[in-house]
């Protein structure tokens, strides 16, 4: 029985497309981007039901490669790494130490079709693959072996691609990949992130024919790469644990209260203070001065220590511990409200960096001093949002924008009491908004299809179709390119500042 409250973004069909369906949707969807290009009505009188669509994200991508010009039929020059390189970013991966775990969970196990593992890193390449040899030789043919970027612009919608750029688990079966030399694959793929900094560093892929793919695997995968996630963390807690062994003597002789932390910025050892789970260290670096201002301490002195820093705040009258019992892993959020955030609001300049696909970034300049930090999706898709509407949203109107649900005002005051844990008086709330002190600017990708790509919210789509189009601009930032002119050199239309229309509360 369905529960009270709960809505869903769209009907979902009982069973998943098959391959004939897809082959039409692929065609149909080909069509009409020929028949725009040319200048013709694409509309037709056969119109597909809704269930014919290809799913967001594939439709997504498909758009975004053909605004690229990407040949559906012959795809770009393949980019393949030299041995020295593929030996190189292996070993930069971190994903070296966990193909022991992945060939026991996805490899070695019986009465499973054939099938091929392949492992690439944050760009794409393919470090590892592994698989029967006859289905390899079949893979060579369209140029998905070891060494291969294996990235939309080259080959188009693929598994690999839409995991990096979804950051969760993806399946792009048959006619949703883009090249229609890959309609007889059908890959399954998750990403894999590092649960230190949150940092994505690669996926977990598994290709196979499309008549023989078990809907199973999706899962399988996704339960792959939380294992390698699970590897790398008890890792971490070992490096940790040997810090926190060099840490004690050197924390009995400081004078005052100091932290140990990890070159992530979680905490091995303190003294004098409430360990935070983890500081925000400046996404930057430190640069060469050693006094920087923490969101969660203040203004501290910051000292090298074997595979760490030592923190020793300059003010701890003015230092906020953290607050206790934050969630560990990818994404969390340690530090402390009050205090010193209070100075940040008054004539702050806040800039939203979300020009890399994989890494957002948010820097903070005010009157109590300048700090940085990487974002998680959730967080950036929140501070996105919230940019483009600075007369504030209801924590109704900002789940609705994220999961077309209205009813999860929970989730949302969750994430959003987190964020004001270290952003304090530049959010106000009552509706949420910034401060109107502070000036925003949201720095964008040249293409608006990378704009948080990771993100299916419904309002980031909007936002993005309005970008393209030319209809709205980012806050503080010069119009993205639009679509390429019209056949007949008529330019594309202007964009202008304002805000995207939300649903309703």
């Amino acid at each position: 029985m369905r529960q009270p409250g709960r809505q869903t973004r769209r009907p979902e069909r009982r069973t998943p497309q098959s391959a004939a369906e897809l082959a039409k949707v692929h065609e149909r969807a080909l069509a009409e981007a020929a028949a725009r290009s040319a200048g013709r009505d694409p509309s037709a009188p056969d119109d597909p039901p809704p269930f014919l669509q290809p799913r967001p994200e594939i439709g997504d991508s498909w758009e975004r490669l053909r605004r690229l010009g990407l040949d559906p039929d012959a795809g770009a020059a393949a980019v393949h790494l030299g041995p020295a390189e593929i030996e190189h970013r292996r070993r930069a991966s971190g994903l070296d130490p966990l193909l022991p775990i992945l060939r026991g969970t996805l490899v070695e196990q019986a009465a499973q079709p054939p099938l091929i593992l392949a492992i690439a890193d944050a760009d794409g390449h393919i470090l590892w693959q592994e698989g029967e040899r006859g289905l390899r030789r079949s893979a060579d043919r369209i140029g998905f072996l070891t060494g291969a970027r294996w990235v939309e612009e080259r080959v188009g919608t693929n598994g690999i691609a839409a995991a990096l750029r979804a950051q969760r688990p993806m399946q792009v079966h048959s006619s949703e990949h883009y090249l229609r030399s890959h309609h007889s694959w059908t890959c399954v793929a998750a990403p894999v992130h590092d649960p230190g900094t949150g940092r994505l560093i690669g996926a977990i892929n598994l290709s196979g024919p499309a008549h023989s793919v078990r809907p199973y695997l999706l899962q399988l995968t996704a339960t792959a790469a939380k294992l390698a996630e699970t590897e790398l963390r008890a890792r971490r807690l070992e490096s940790l644990h040997h810090l926190r062994t060099l840490a004690a003597p050197m924390l009995a002789r400081v004078n005052g209260p100091a932290l140990v932390v990890d070159a992530a910025g979680w905490t091995a050892a303190a003294a004098g203070l409430p360990p935070p789970a983890r500081l925000r260290l400046p996404a930057e670096g430190w640069g060469s001065t050693a006094v920087h201002w923490l969101p969660s301490l203040g203004e501290c002195v910051i000292e090298p220590l074997a595979d760490g820093w030592l923190v020793r705040p300059v003010r701890p009258q003015d230092a906020v511990p953290a607050v206790p019992g934050t969630p560990d892993g990818p994404g969390a959020d340690t530090a402390g409200a009050g205090g010193p955030l209070a100075e940040q609001a008054e004539g702050a300049r806040l800039v939203l960096d979300l020009r890399r696909a994989g890494g957002p970034e948010l820097s903070v300049r005010g009157a109590a001093g300048s700090w940085s930090h990487s974002l998680s999706p959730r967080h950036a898709e929140l501070l996105l949002l919230l940019a483009t509407e600075r007369d504030g949203l209801s924590a109704a109107q900002l789940a609705d924008a994220l999961f077309g649900d209205p009813a999860r005002t929970v989730t949302v005051r969750a994430e959003l009491s987190r964020l004001r844990r270290y952003l304090g008086g530049l959010l106000a709330h009552r509706p949420y908004r910034f401060a109107e002190s502070v000036l925003v600017t949201v720095a964008g990708p040249e293409d608006p299809y990378d704009l948080l790509p990771a993100s299916s919210a419904p309002a980031v789509r909007r936002l993005r179709a309005g970008l393209v189009g030319g209809a709205v601009r980012l806050p503080g930032t010069p119009p993205l390119p639009g679509p390429r002119s019209p056949a007949d050199g008529s330019a594309p239309p202007r964009s202008r500042p304002g805000r995207l229309p939300l649903p309703p509360p």
